[in-house]
């Protein structure tokens, strides 16, 4: 029975890579890459023929029983595209499917952009929460952020390049001008980590075409952001409805000093707004 290594390749310089890392590639019967071409080239920097199966998010029905009976005869290295195998790729499907056989699954760490950027960002990395690549649709990206509003951890995402600013508009609206890094590049030559608040890098990205994949790593909510009473935020919708803001501007408002969702407050405020409205 052989074992299934899980083995953290580096996310952009390719000398960011383990001894043991390097050890295990040479030693296993198969390697399993998410990007054959990519790895390929990690091969050959450091001198490395091994066979290689193409494992990724679209052929993993197909490929998972070739892995499980290739880990039967010896072991088999996982390596994603970059960095740690697992993480926002389909590698978490291979290792439930061994651990169920009862293949051993053992971990080579290596480099992650996640933490990378965490450690560089400049804002707390004593508790973070990982969101993966952020969705692409805007209504399920905003719900998303609304969800995570009120926490008090540095929250840590991927997003591509074309949805960037799109991205950070709804990072402003939704989870305010909170201190934040976008990292691109990482470990590269054209490594850039640019710091601010969301509306100043907003401002850098509306004039800069952005480019690579990007890390972005953005504060928590501010401690002194409690949540509301449900009758608080009602009072306060009131209020403001009242003095004459549309349901929107109102709901944005109380959000940001409430600490509740945004969404969960615009629906509030649409509910105090027909209930005032006189019957017909």
């Amino acid at each position: 029975m052989g074992t299934l290594y899980v083995v953290g390749t580096p996310i952009g310089n390719l000398e960011d890579i383990t001894l043991r890392a390097l050890r295990v590639l040479r030693e296993c019967a198969l390697i399993a890459a998410e990007d054959t071409r990519k790895t390929r080239i990690l091969l050959d920097r450091y001198g490395i023929e091994k066979p290689m199966i193409s494992y990724f998010e679209h052929n993993e029905a197909a490929r998972i029983p070739q892995i499980l009976e290739a880990l039967a005869q010896g072991d088999v290295a996982l390596v994603s595209e970059a960095g740690m195998p697992g993480l926002s790729d389909p590698g978490y499907v291979l290792i439930r499917a061994a651990l169920e056989r009862g293949f051993p699954v053992v971990p080579i760490p290596g480099p992650s952009a996640p933490v990378t950027a965490l450690v560089v960002s400049g804002l707390p990395a004593d508790r973070f929460l990982f969101l993966g690549f952020l969705p692409r649709k805007p209504g399920e990206r905003r719900r998303l952020l609304a969800q995570v509003a009120a926490l008090p951890w540095t929250l840590v995402a991927f997003e591509a390049p074309h949805r960037l600013r799109e991205t950070l508009r709804d990072i402003l609206e939704i989870l305010g001008d909170r201190p934040m890094a976008a990292a691109r590049e990482l470990t590269k030559i054209h490594e850039e980590i640019r710091r601010g608040t969301a509306r100043e890098i907003l401002t850098h990205f509306a004039e800069v075409e952005p480019r690579g994949e990007f890390t972005l790593v953005i504060a928590g909510a501010p401690e002194e952001v409690s949540q509301w009473e449900e009758e608080e935020v009602r009072a306060r919708l009131e209020e403001l409805l009242r003095s004459g803001r549309t349901p929107a501007q109102a709901a944005r408002e109380v959000a940001r000093a409430s600490g509740w969702p945004r969404d969960a407050v615009y629906r509030m405020a649409l509910r105090i707004r027909s209930e005032s409205e006189p019957r017909r």
